[in-house]
């Protein structure tokens, strides 16, 4: 099956959809959104992914957050051990502070929740009601005033290190995610973008 371009076109016999073996712009690759995944795991920029598929920067961004919006967060099971922290980046320029709050978990050693913003009572329990929800066993934070009236005090914890493993995971994110480097020009320059790297990262 051959279009007007010259383009010789497949099309399979049980869902009847056709498409090209070789397109003429790569943003059409079958195989793009799993590219786009593993250079994000890798800590490669926007730029340098773009370049690497040769497609536009604007494309990228578009589809790295279609990818994001389309990943789930992992369940919480019942009756865990959560370490509950903050890391703080900017976006759009260094006065504009953001805190990227994270829930790890003891038993399955991964970060299962994440978010982006201020750090409110707001932002914060929408990690902790999550945890919550999920009965947790026992949460433990550092000493931030706001926890100890946003966690009930027979699961909540502040002992020295009781967020060793977060905070390495922290450090990891600094170190293979540029946007994140306490001194870089390649910041985040929405909140939005952070959030959809964070997700494939953690979860892609």
């Amino acid at each position: 099956m051959e279009k007007e371009t010259g383009k010789q076109r497949y099309r399979c016999k049980e869902c009847r959809k056709s498409q090209q073996a070789q397109y003429s712009y790569n943003a059409y690759s079958p195989n793009l959104n799993q590219n786009i995944v593993s250079l994000t795991k890798e800590g490669v920029g926007i730029l340098g992914t773009a370049r690497l598929l040769g497609i536009s920067p604007t494309t990228l961004i578009s589809r790295i957050k279609k990818i994001a919006s389309e990943i789930k967060e992992p369940p919480l099971t019942k009756g865990k051990t959560y370490e509950v922290d903050e890391l703080r980046t900017f976006v759009k320029k260094k006065g504009h502070l953001i805190w990227v709050v994270s829930a790890y978990c003891r038993e399955s050693k991964t970060v299962v929740r994440v978010h982006v913003g201020s750090r409110t009572n707001k932002n914060l329990n929408r990690i902790l009601d999550s945890l919550k929800l999920a009965t947790a066993k026992k949460i433990y934070t550092d000493n931030l005033k706001q926890y100890r009236c946003l966690i009930a005090k027979k699961i909540h914890r502040t002992k020295a290190r009781s967020t060793n493993h977060l905070e390495r995971m922290h450090l990891n994110f600094r170190t293979h995610l540029k946007r994140l480097n306490r001194r870089s020009i390649g910041f985040s320059r929405s909140s939005v973008m952070l959030i959809s790297i964070l997700k494939i990262y953690l979860w892609g």
